[in-house]
């Protein structure tokens, strides 16, 4: 009888956290050979690894991505198209997404779980996910809905991805504005949400509610007269990933605080503006 060779990845390179976390989820972070500085964010246990340490898919480099003798490199959005040939370059299988809503983001789990063997732990990544968005959706079922504006970056304002809004109505709110789309802070304004939502890229917990509120004269908005000014961790709402379900709960305790508690990860603005 031949012996059964496995010919699925032993070595992979990760270029963006949401790689990253998604092997985490399915049990083969002991492949990860090399990852960006990034990923330790989101998964810091690999601060007590030998893995590599990589520049991401905006600025990859070829001869670091060789020298951690991959068989598999995964990357995902941003892209530069400079930094996706010198990706190429390396010569190895490579895997690249580009995920928009939540139906994406499982089909790139289910992907990542195939090409690794791992189809199965996968799927139970999935339904968890599900399970956990749908869970959350019966909880708030009848409830009013409070628009909710959510801001991915503040120079210009943009708004978050749609992933996002998918979490926000499932956790109860109604998304203001178009997902990804720039803004302004005077169209937010006149739209006068109930409750915003602050979770800039790269900027981890760090967003300075005040400064912007007081800057882009939001006083009078509703949202500031209540105190319902929100920074959720960069890595909660941004990272396409399992780890959206720490986004979740954030969003629930924030939208409806009456049935969801406070989660990890979420800041409240600190000062109450009154008119």
């Amino acid at each position: 009888m031949t012996e059964e060779v496995s010919h699925s990845p032993r070595r992979v390179v990760s270029l963006q956290p949401s790689a990253t976390a998604i092997l985490a989820e399915i049990g083969e972070l002991d492949k990860l050979v090399a990852c960006t500085k990034y990923c330790l964010d989101i998964c810091p246990q690999l601060k007590e690894t030998k893995c590599l340490i990589v520049r991401d898919s905006w600025t990859a480099c070829s001869q670091e991505i060789l020298a951690a003798r991959p068989d598999l490199v995964i990357a995902s959005v941003p892209y530069q198209e400079e930094s996706v040939s010198e990706i190429l370059k390396a010569g190895v299988r490579f895997l690249g997404f580009a995920p928009h809503t939540l139906a994406d983001i499982y089909g790139d789990v289910a992907c990542i779980a195939g090409v690794l063997g791992a189809a199965s732990r996968g799927e139970l990544v999935i339904e968890h996910m599900k399970d956990d968005i749908q869970a959350t959706l019966q909880q708030i079922a009848g409830r009013p809905r409070p628009l909710v504006y959510c801001e991915e970056w503040g120079k210009p304002p943009i708004a978050s991805q749609p992933w996002v809004a998918e979490l926000v109505e499932a956790a109860g709110g109604e998304f203001l504005g178009k997902p990804g789309a720039h803004t302004t802070t005077q169209a937010v304004l006149d739209a006068n949400p109930d409750i915003v939502i602050a979770s800039w890229c790269g900027a981890g917990d760090r967003v300075p509610l005040e400064k912007i509120v007081s800057a882009r004269g939001w006083n009078t908005m509703k949202a500031v007269q209540s105190s319902n000014v929100f920074c959720i961790r960069d890595e909660f709402l941004n990272t396409p990933s399992p780890t959206l379900l720490h986004g979740l709960r954030a969003l629930a305790g924030a939208i409806h605080p009456e049935v969801f508690p406070m989660a990890i990860g979420i800041r409240r603005i600190a000062t109450l503006v009154r008119k």
